[in-house]
């Protein structure tokens, strides 16, 4: 189990986001198709709910919490996603809303890695 990372949290939400987007265009291909049922994947936020984070103490010189130990922290595996039936019919209208939402997930995923991309080599050109 490995620390959650920002660059990896975008990541792991890109690639979730890749797979939702892969779902719901293959419910929308299927729309027509007789007795298919819509399939989703679970939501990202409640999988990072699932994960337990803590706060990690790399030197001596940091201040444990509540006067307690503080180990690594543990993110889990947020990669797992399953693909599950909704059991209701393929709705177009939604689908393409739920298809725009994800697009919004992937801007904010390249927004956030370019921002701290920009920080991390203005900090290594400023020899801090």
């Amino acid at each position: 189990m490995e620390p959650v990372y920002l660059f990896d949290l975008a990541s792991r939400h890109a690639n979730w986001a890749s797979v939702r987007q892969s779902v719901l265009t293959s419910n929308v291909a299927n729309a027509n198709t007789a007795n298919y049922q819509r399939m989703d994947i679970e939501p990202f936020s409640e999988v990072l709910d699932e994960t337990s984070l803590s706060l990690a103490s790399t030197t001596p010189g940091h201040l444990n919490v509540n006067g307690t130990e503080v180990g690594a922290a543990d993110a889990g595996s947020v990669d797992n996603w399953e693909v599950k039936e909704t059991g209701g019919p393929v709705k177009l209208e939604s689908e393409l809303i739920e298809a725009d939402s994800v697009n919004r997930g992937f801007s904010l995923d390249t927004a956030v890695t370019r921002a701290f991309h920009r920080m991390l080599l203005a900090s290594v050109r400023s020899g801090a």
